[in-house]
């Protein structure tokens, strides 16, 4: 099946599980995972309108953002070490992946000496997953004080990964957590800093992530294919 129509299927699950719950479509964001696939792949799905593209690999995104050049927003979405901050910001609008306060800070000193802001998530590890990056939920409040005091790195909200399961109703505990950590802290954000975006759900589980409130879904198998 074609790029162009696989497209089609996963936004025709996002809305139909909009229309469960009463949501709009538009308030849910498509970001098309990337990782391991080459530009010529890339280029038939921003022929089909795709413009919001997600990378796990500075390494091996560098190269692909510079041939398919402007008009594209990349998220950084894996693992960032702070010693590769320098080579993300300005090539990346978002970078999903913060887990701590050096992260943080260094993103920040990076984008200050570029001129160039950067967007950034919280991760958040619910599951507890010694295998999994992200911030623990009791750091979850220090991590918030910390940050809100950029001003080139501006946060936008939060992300979380839950464990792998065969069942999607098993990822439904930690979605819905991340939107209740969510409304808990959105008030002691103050602006220009938010917490409006939920980056969760991937392509076994984006139902159940719409359904909980995600306002983007990280898709990648449903629309390139098996890696």
């Amino acid at each position: 099946m074609s790029i162009g129509r696989n497209l089609e299927r996963v936004k025709e699950r996002i809305a139909r599980a909009c229309l469960r719950v009463g949501r709009d479509p538009a308030e849910v964001k498509l970001l098309a995972v990337s990782k391991t696939v080459g530009c010529e792949r890339i280029k038939e799905a921003i022929e089909c309108g795709q413009r919001l593209f997600g990378e796990n690999y500075v390494q091996e995104a560098l190269p692909k953002i510079r041939e398919l050049g402007p008009g594209m927003e990349w998220h950084f979405i894996g693992h960032l070490q702070s010693n590769k901050a320098r080579h993300v910001v300005g090539a990346f609008q978002m970078v999903q992946s913060v887990d701590r306060v050096s992260l943080a800070q260094e993103l920040e000193r990076r984008a200050r000496a570029a001129d160039t802001p950067v967007d950034f998530l919280i991760q958040v590890n619910l599951a507890r997953e010694k295998t999994k990056s992200g911030a623990a939920v009791e750091d979850l409040e220090r991590l918030l004080e910390e940050v809100v005091n950029l001003r080139w790195g501006r946060l936008r909200g939060l992300m979380t990964i839950p464990p792998l399961g065969r069942d999607p109703e098993e990822a439904r505990p930690y979605f819905r957590g991340l939107w209740e950590l969510r409304e808990r802290f959105r008030r002691q954000v103050p602006p220009p800093h938010c917490l409006e975006e939920l980056s969760m759900g991937m392509t076994g589980d984006l139902e159940v992530a719409v359904e909980e409130g995600a306002t983007m879904v990280r898709v990648g198998t449903a629309i390139f294919g098996a890696r």
